[in-house]
Order: C-alpha cells, then structure tokens, then sequence
C-alpha cells in the first residue's frame, strides 16, 4: 500500500513539472518582442498626404509582423531581424537598399550592420553599390569571417566569394531621391553634403531593427542609403558597431540620424553601458543620450531598442520617427510622429 501510494505521489509529482514545463515554455514562448524604425527627421503631419502616411503605415506593418512571425515559430532574434531589415531595404520608401539617396557623384553607397547578443559578434559593409541587401552581406561578414567591417570593391570581392547575386547599380534608381541630389546641385553645386541647417530639416530614412527571441537572444540590425550629396567616401554611423547598431546581453539598439554626432557620442553602446552600469531603464538610458547628450552636441536623430525583458524603447529628438514594434504580450504600434 505504502509502495502504491509512493508511486502515486511520484506519478503526481512528475506530472505537475511537465505542467510547470509547459507553462515555462508557453511564457518563454510570449517572450519575444520586435521594435523598428525606418528613419527619422522633419516628419510633420502636416506635410504628408494620407496616401503617403497609409503607405508607410503599410511597410511598417508589414516588416513588424514579417520579424514577429519567425519570433512566434521559434525562429532566431538574427533571422528576424534580417527579414525585417529586407523588407525595409526592398521598399522605396525608406532610405536603405532599393530607395537609397544618391552621392555627390550620382552613385548609390550603401551601409549595413548587425550584432547578436549572446556572443557579442558584428558584422558590417560600407560603401556598397551592387549589393540588393546589405543587411544579408553584413551578417555574412559576421558568421563567415574574421572581420567586423568591410567596405566598398572589398566586401563585395567577399559577396562574390560567398555566391551573393550583384545586381545592377540602376536597380537602386528612384526619381524622387535622384531630384533630391539634383536640387542640392542646382543650388549649391560645390557643396560637400548637406548643411547643419538641412541636416536639422532633412529626414534620416536608415531603417533598423532589434529583436528578443524565445532564447533570451537580442540581436540589433541597421541598413541606410547614407546622406544625400554625400562625398569622399563618407560613412555614417550606420555600419559602426557602438554607434549606429549594438546588442549585449542587456539590450540592443539601432539608431538612425546624423551620423557623425552619434558616432563621437557612440550612442547606441552608451545607452546599454547606462543600463548595464547604473542599472537605468532602457527608456532612461536612451532619454539620456538621445533628448540630453546628443542634444547638447547638436545631434538630431533617434534610437529604437529593447532589453533582455522585452521592454520596448524609442526616443528620438525631432519632429518625426517612422518606428513600430510588437511586445512580448502581442500588442503592435505604428507610429511617425512625435506628438503620438
């Protein structure tokens, strides 16, 4: 009887783990969450007609749940933030792969980079013109070599080797990105780049993501097009790891404004150092950098990001910022501007 009863008892017990199992993984399962942007600057309401507005609304939804789908299946926080970033890179709406601005030179130089939380590892291009998705080839400078960084006629001798497709540089050709060159020429043809004063009213199309999968795994993407007129083979923040993207085992960020201020402040690596060090929040942290350091140096832009919690950050010092993000309880926002 005693043996029967123990046996009971055992059979109860190893019943109610696989329950507490179940219910582990189902919360380890709701845990996931998706945050993104596709750029920020002087987005005004007032100036978008709504045709304009459904259709970013659109690409926006589209990339979230494109990321949050391979989250829901188990899927990688790297894979989804790859397939998010390409539907960013494969709309003209958004300064990044298809429609990217142009150089100086009328060229199409392209910047991407991502990092992965639980090993540290980065990869990133800059300068590439034949590449569909640099977001692809940055990922691959990070599993299938020893580099971090690679630019221009280099990382693309590299996609060759690893069987990526060159495309034509004309696939990146848009009108309304090509008239905005032509506009700065016509008025200021020897002008370097873009000036304080436009940069201030410009609007910065990168696009970006980061992504917490069922693992506890954050991994932060970013890809953009750079600043129009750019010239000398200038490169943003966008493929430097600590300033435009960054992911550690507390949080992931990437950001999108004018490169150079984010790259002095390296602004994505001090608002996890914040959370990591002096135990901020990760709204704090970035309310921090983005609305106080960086503001004090005259850098406009913003950030997007989440922490090893799924809590989800955006703060941004301009009018605008195309960002959206699904939490870990399935709640998707869409917003662009800054009084929403």
């Amino acid at each position: 009887m005693i043996k029967q009863t123990l046996t009971a008892l055992f059979l109860i017990a190893g019943l109610a783990s696989g329950i507490n199992a179940m219910d582990n993984s189902d919360n380890t399962k709701s845990k996931t969450a998706i945050v993104i942007h596709g750029g920020a600057g002087t987005i005004l309401k007032s100036k978008m007609t709504p045709e304009i507005e459904q259709a970013y609304i659109e690409a926006l939804t589209h990339a979230l749940k494109t990321g949050h789908q391979i989250l829901q299946e188990g899927g990688s926080s790297t894979e989804a933030v790859k397939a998010t970033i390409v539907t960013m890179e494969d709309s003209p709406l958004f300064n990044a792969g298809k429609g990217a601005v142009f150089t100086h030179e009328g060229k199409n130089e392209l910047d991407a980079s991502i990092m992965v939380s639980s090993d540290r590892s980065a990869g990133a291009v800059a300068g590439v013109s034949h590449i569909k998705n640099p977001i692809l080839l940055a990922d691959k400078v990070r599993t299938d070599s020893k580099h971090v960084l690679m630019a221009r006629e280099g990382a693309e001798e590299f996609a060759k080797e690893q069987g990526f497709e060159m495309v034509d540089p004309k696939y990146f050709f848009t009108q309304n990105r090509w008239d905005q060159l032509q506009k700065i020429l016509k008025e200021s043809p020897d002008k370097m780049q873009l000036s304080e004063d436009e940069a201030k009213n410009s609007k910065f199309g990168t696009v970006g993501a980061v992504a917490l999968d069922m693992n506890g795994v954050i991994t932060a993407g970013t890809s953009t097009g750079g600043m129009t007129n750019k010239r000398y083979g200038r490169i943003g923040d966008s493929p430097i790891i600590g300033a435009g993207t960054y992911a550690n085992q507390y949080c992931g960020i990437s950001a999108t404004g004018h490169g150079e201020y984010f790259i002095r402040a390296a602004v994505a690596y001090d608002i996890c150092a914040l959370v990591e060090y002096k135990g901020e929040s990760i709204q704090e942290a970035a309310d921090i950098v983005i609305q106080e350091k960086l503001k004090a140096m005259g850098g406009d832009g913003g950030v997007i990001g989440l922490d090893k919690d799924g809590n989800i950050m955006m703060s941004f010092n301009t009018p605008g910022m195309y960002r959206g993000s699904i939490d870990v309880d399935g709640n998707i926002s869409i917003e662009i501007y800054q009084e929403q």
